[in-house]
């Protein structure tokens, strides 16, 4: 019998497409809806109603709102990381096309999804890196990467975050890297999956293995084509760009985690950028100070279905 879940995402997922056109979602007995999320306060907000089952999400994202009570939404929640699904693909600034280095973005607008979303803390970290301090440009709030990428190259704003395929579209349109999150943050983790509570626990648990599946078929190289392929339906690329975005899919240090694990030596880069640039306390107690023990809840153990 088929089971159904409903995925929110900032992006469209490739990889998600890719175990549908091999039988892995098939072979779990899964029917996966994708449904895009305008922003992470707005996927969390589904996710905690019960209009999601699971979110492809910034680690970040979970951290902030299963422990800090200052998060966009005001609560926190039993959200977790069930595994880890990539290392940021590609992930780095983008500047709009005429500014070509950092000291172009003096007195420049910076456009993030949310100002304290993982993606954001990251820009300030590469942005500090390049010469830059947080007073040396105007943040705006944007929303989901592919909004991101339109308000990039519509004007909107002079430089932002971008990855999964949006920045090759970007670099397309003239757009210029100025650096590269991993450069600065490393090891990292750009997307988890994760759920809230026990709700169709399972059936999350299926959609890991069978994402951890598609990943080490894309990896061995034995999906390049149905790669490709949904790469140019579902993003928009170019073929020649797809191709680019399968190597980066590859790429062991920006591309899929091979084992599914979210890693603790990489969640304490994502923990960290948190503690530096928005610090939660209550009562005078930093309340991610204990975030990574297992006790806290925040990792699943990896099930047997995905060892």
């Amino acid at each position: 019998m088929t089971r159904h879940l409903v995925v929110g995402a900032f992006s469209p997922s490739v990889l998600l497409r890719v175990g549908r056109r091999v039988g892995l979602l098939a072979e779990h007995d899964l029917d996966v809806t994708e449904k895009p999320v305008p922003s992470s306060p707005a996927q969390f907000r589904a996710l905690i109603d019960g209009e999601l089952d699971a979110a492809l999400t910034s680690p970040d994202n979970v951290v902030a709102y299963r422990f800090d009570p200052g998060n966009p939404l005001g609560e926190t929640a039993d959200v977790h990381i069930v595994s880890a699904i990539d290392r940021g693909l590609g992930l780095g600034v983008y500047a709009r096309p005429g500014l070509d280095s950092a000291a172009d973005l003096k007195g420049a607008t910076i456009g993030v999804d949310v100002p304290g979303s993982g993606f954001a803390l990251g820009l300030y970290a590469l942005l500090e890196s390049l010469g830059l301090d947080r007073g040396d440009y105007e943040i705006a709030t944007l929303g989901s990467t592919p909004r991101r990428l339109e308000a990039l190259l519509a004007g909107g704003c002079d430089a932002t975050m971008l990855n999964a395929g949006n920045e090759l579209r970007a670099e397309a349109a003239g757009s210029v890297r100025l650096g590269r999150l991993v450069d600065v943050c490393r090891p990292y983790l750009g997307t988890v999956l994760s759920a809230a509570g026990d709700r169709k626990r399972p059936l999350v648990e299926a959609l890991a293995a069978a994402l951890l599946a598609t990943a080490r078929e894309i990896g061995a190289g034995r999906a390049d084509q149905v790669t490709v392929e949904e790469a140019v339906e579902a993003l928009r690329l170019p073929e020649d760009l797809a191709v680019r975005y399968l190597e980066r899919l590859k790429d062991p240090e920006e591309g899929l985690v091979a084992d599914g694990v979210a890693d603790i030596a990489s969640m304490e880069t994502i923990v960290g950028l948190r503690r530096r640039y928005v610090p939660a306390l209550v009562d005078g107690a930093d309340v991610l100070a204990t975030a990574l023990d297992p006790a806290r809840g925040l990792i699943d153990p990896p099930s047997a279905t995905r060892r």
